[in-house]
């Protein structure tokens, strides 16, 4: 009997370590996106802004010790490993290697690469949101949904950085918002991009929206399934 205590001692501090660790990668997501957004805004150079280096370094060293504290407490590790290895990769802090090696990219390069953890703190805020449902159809919709904010969100940014110093269609940051949107639905804008970055994303918005918008369909289809039981 006294035996008993020890496994569930353990239980309580592993769910205590994963909860802490998960809840400083949620914040430390909604800091770096508040601080990128920001700089992007006031149109602040962010290689000058030593701070934000710093930040960004500290916020990739947060999510590389969430990785592996995951993986440390996961049944199968290499499985873990497998499935989990690409929030690795995006949890290196790349644009601070470059900086500390001297490697020289285009300003637009670097403002991509600078958005790499952001894409691991979207994919830690889509998991966290498709907590909320017991349902397996309604927490894969959530979690997309939240992808779907966010890929519009970080590519109007990155248009808008590109774009307003010298497209005049692009005139404020609710233009190139609308501009993502538009082009996410796959449904277009009179807005055109003069710039390569532009152009770029806007090859990779209708391809994330032609993947993200079917799973409403499978979504529906299983509402009607689930109502229509339950009338029966």
């Amino acid at each position: 009997m006294s035996a008993q205590p020890a496994p569930a001692a353990g239980r309580r501090a592993r769910d205590i370590i994963l909860d802490t660790s998960r809840t400083a990668v949620l914040v430390l997501s909604v800091l770096l996106i508040v601080y990128i957004s920001y700089d992007t805004f006031e149109n602040i150079d962010f290689l000058a802004n030593r701070r934000y280096m710093t930040f960004q370094l500290w916020v990739c060293v947060g999510f590389i010790a969430d990785f592996f504290i995951e993986m440390y407490y996961a049944p199968a590790k290499w499985r873990y490993v497998r499935t989990r290895f690409l929030y690795l990769l995006l949890s290196i802090p790349y644009l601070n290697i470059l900086d500390a090696t001297g490697t020289v990219l285009s300003y637009n390069a670097l403002y991509f690469v600078r958005f790499i953890p952001l894409a691991r703190g979207a994919l830690a805020l889509s998991i966290v949101f498709g907590y909320f449902s017991k349902n397996a159809i309604t927490s894969l919709l959530m979690s997309y949904l939240v992808m779907l904010v966010m890929v519009v969100y970080f590519c109007s940014l990155i248009f808008y950085q590109a774009e307003h110093a010298v497209n005049p269609q692009v005139d404020t940051y609710w233009t190139a918002l609308w501009w993502a949107g538009m082009n996410m639905g796959t449904a277009g804008c009179d807005v055109s991009p003069m710039t390569v970055a532009g152009r770029i994303v806007g090859v990779v918005l209708p391809i994330a929206g032609m993947i993200i918008f079917p799973l409403f369909t499978v979504y529906l289809t299983d509402y009607v399934k689930r109502h229509s039981s339950r009338q029966q």
